[in-house]
């Protein structure tokens, strides 16, 4: 489709408005040091329970974390036997510490999720924490998104439009959420990449990345194509993971095929044959094909209801937003802080 250039002058303007809201959500180090805080009582605990290295991986790490969002956590041990107890061990030691008046932290709502991946839930101190055993996915995908960062650079562009674009997603269109059946954080941050690598990485700021997401994606189609960073893949083909071009007037991408090889090989090599390797590529009714694991539908949360209700967010808004190109330069503070409402309010 034809993109609609953009005034310099205007779109800087409304750059300089969302780059105050994004300082309000974004991390802060009082936000880091008390989150820091929690994942290490909660890593002690854990390796009380059975010998085990603790990592957090997710969007704490990697510094793309909203306010009100959660802690992951993965426990890593070469102990095989550990596989089916290792749930009821930390379950058990949290249990406890929810009883423990002198406990470092408050523990509560403690509970073990069978779900794809097994993981424990709990709240501590406020915080929703997630604790996973042996899932190597999240720490690659850690490794290769900051990578991609690094590469982007910008002041950190593309982690601070991420906070941009899942603060609009959760709080403004309420489609952000895979245990909800909408859009899990991945697949998000993979929609946010795509944008990146097709526009190769020229933007005046968070807000323009945000207007081209949905500009963009508001006229995917769904129907008939799985996204991926190597271009569109038709459904009708699959299992065959073939793309066609990501742009057809052949233009300069922002990752390299070698680029995207090489995170391939150094990030997706998981040791005996680790989650789910061998499976064909399952399409659903929003289809978004995992950087590292071609045979991974990252938009397989989102249900049938909730794939139209994200597509009528996508185009709803992205008339909202493009309203900002039109309006009087006087109202432009008043039309960029409408778009973000909600975010202020709770922010």
């Amino acid at each position: 489709s034809v993109i609609r250039p953009l005034d310099p002058g205007r779109w800087l303007k409304a750059e300089e408005i969302t780059a105050e809201l994004i300082a309000r959500i974004q991390p802060d180090p009082f936000s880091e040091e008390r989150r820091n805080a929690v994942a290490a009582y909660v890593r002690r605990l854990i390796i009380q329970c059975f010998p085990c290295q603790v990592f957090t991986f997710g969007s704490v790490p990697l510094k793309t974390y909203l306010p009100d969002r959660d802690i992951d956590l993965g426990a890593f041990s070469d102990d095989q036997t550990l596989k089916d107890t290792w749930a009821h061990l930390v379950r058990d030691m949290l249990e406890n510490e929810e009883k423990n008046e002198h406990a470092e932290f408050r523990v509560k709502e403690v509970q073990y999720i069978q779900a794809e991946v097994k993981i424990i839930k709990c709240l501590v101190d406020n915080f929703v924490v997630d604790i996973a055993f042996n899932q190597l996915g999240g720490l690659c995908t850690l490794c290769f998104l900051d990578e991609v960062d690094h590469l982007i650079n910008e002041n950190h562009l593309f982690k601070r439009s991420i906070i941009l674009i899942k603060a609009w997603c959760y709080y403004e269109s309420r489609i952000l959420g895979g245990h909800h059946g909408l859009i899990s954080s991945y697949a998000l941050v993979t929609l946010v990449l795509y944008i990146f690598h097709v526009f190769n990485g020229s933007f005046a700021g968070p807000l323009e990345v945000l207007y081209r997401f949905l500009e963009f994606f508001s006229k995917f189609d769904w129907d008939n194509f799985c996204l991926s960073l190597w271009g569109p893949v038709p459904i009708s083909l699959l299992p065959d993971v073939t793309a066609e071009p990501p742009r057809k007037d052949g233009g300069v991408l922002l990752l390299s095929k070698s680029f995207l090889d090489s995170c391939r090989y150094a990030y997706a090599d998981f040791p005996g044959g680790q989650e789910n390797q061998g499976q064909p590529f399952v399409s659903k009714h929003f289809n978004v094909i995992d950087p590292l694991r071609v045979n991974n539908n990252l938009g397989r949360s989102v249900s049938k209801g909730n794939f139209f209700r994200i597509r009528t967010a996508f185009t709803f808004r992205a008339k909202g937003l493009a309203r900002l190109l039109d309006c009087p330069n006087e109202d432009l503070y008043n039309e960029v802080n409408q778009f973000f409402m909600n975010t202020r309010d709770r922010h």
